[in-house]
């Protein structure tokens, strides 16, 4: 199989979705690898390093798209790239569909068959593929969101731990998963008073034996949710529902009670934000102000740190990446239930109920069209 990797266009995109060592190991079973020259530049990756691998470095990502029969990327493709979609194409990468339409929409006409990472499930119920980006946003948003509490970049002036005689800033978590855990570590290392707000109790029991009365824990409602909006500081929002469109936890109204120059992260942002107010913003413009809080709604965070990203992605995909070139879309989805879970569109219908419920299209079940 021909395995392409071409460089990420989505602004300050800077991971890329194959390393050196994952081109030596698809070239040891026979595959044959192309890189788009500087794909791995924004990670620290010269082209150097993926030709002593045995990948052919091309020039442009034309030729990568039109040559290769699976191509691996690392964020969902941009209005640019719908042009390279054609029948028979695999696109294996993360693709967030439920808020996104116009793409679903572009991959269903192409029949192209597209494995999203964040819809891979493992028996245990894991996403193995969300699992390191989830870590490194949640321990980002807590940086991040420190940051914007600096009054000159128009926050609270809050330092996020305070000092002896000056309370620390109050941060709230909504979503007790992966986000909100790798948060809440931050958060507590740096001496906040933390609050983590889910819905389902053993999850807050689990959280409470970890962090003990380093946190609070608060079964999510309307009531709890309002009440504690008021006292934030920084709210990092951290719901998900994989596949699905993330639900607007936060509403409107609850903005205005919130302190001026209050900080809200919204993680959830790749599926639609559970923050009714956000809207997905760049790391070239990564925030703005409702109602006197500043809401930074960066829909790649993880980014911002390509070279922990882009190990930390790869080490989980190079296995579902070999199981695909090896045995082909079809015989991976028969043998492995995670991968056929990952499958978001074959040949010209969606095949993720998540999705089509999002987006109130039709869909069909996997093996049906197979």
């Amino acid at each position: 199989m021909i395995i392409g990797v071409p460089k990420e266009i989505k602004d300050h995109e800077t991971r890329v979705g194959c390393v050196p060592s994952m081109v030596i190991a698809l070239r040891e079973y026979g595959h044959e690898v192309l890189v788009e020259t500087r794909a791995g530049e924004g990670s620290s990756i010269p082209d150097e390093e993926y030709a002593e691998a045995g990948a052919l470095v091309l020039q442009n990502a034309a030729e990568i798209w039109n040559k290769a029969d699976l191509v691996v990327k690392v964020k969902e493709p941009q209005p640019a790239e719908y042009q390279f979609f054609r029948p028979g194409l695999i696109l294996f990468t993360y693709l967030h569909l439920a808020p996104l339409p116009g793409l679903t929409d572009a991959l269903i006409k192409a029949r192209v068959s597209a494995v999203a990472y964040e819809t891979i499930r493992e028996h245990d119920h894991s996403l193995p593929l969300l699992t390191p980006m989830s870590e490194v946003a949640g321990r980002m948003a807590v940086q991040v969101g420190a940051q914007y509490l600096e009054r000159p970049n128009g926050g609270r002036g809050i330092l996020l731990g305070g000092i002896p005689g000056v309370a620390p800033a109050n941060v709230l978590i909504i979503g007790g998963g992966v986000v909100g855990h790798n948060a809440a570590k931050m958060a507590c290392g740096l001496g906040a008073n933390v609050t983590i707000i889910d819905r389902n109790l053993d999850r807050l029991r689990e959280l409470d034996d970890v962090y003990a009365s380093s946190i609070r824990t608060l079964a999510s409602n309307i009531y709890t949710v309002r009440d504690s909006i008021r006292a934030a500081d920084l709210v990092i929002g951290a719901v998900l529902i994989p596949g699905a469109a993330a639900p607007k936890i936060v509403r409107r109204e609850m903005i205005s009670t919130m302190k001026k120059g209050a900080v809200i992260v919204d993680v959830a942002i790749d599926q639609g934000g559970c923050v009714e107010t956000a809207r997905a913003t760049t790391h070239t413009d990564p925030v703005y102000s409702v109602d006197g809080v500043l809401h930074y709604c960066v829909s790649n965070m993880p980014a911002a740190v390509p070279h922990t990203s882009t190990f930390g992605l790869t080490n989980a995909t190079v296995p579902y990446l070999l199981a695909l070139a090896n045995q082909g879309l079809e015989a991976a989805c028969e043998h492995s239930k995670a991968i056929k879970e990952g499958v978001n569109t074959y040949q010209g219908e969606i095949t993720c109920h998540a999705v089509a419920k999002s987006q109130g299209k039709h869909w069909r079940e996997l093996q049906a069209v197979m």
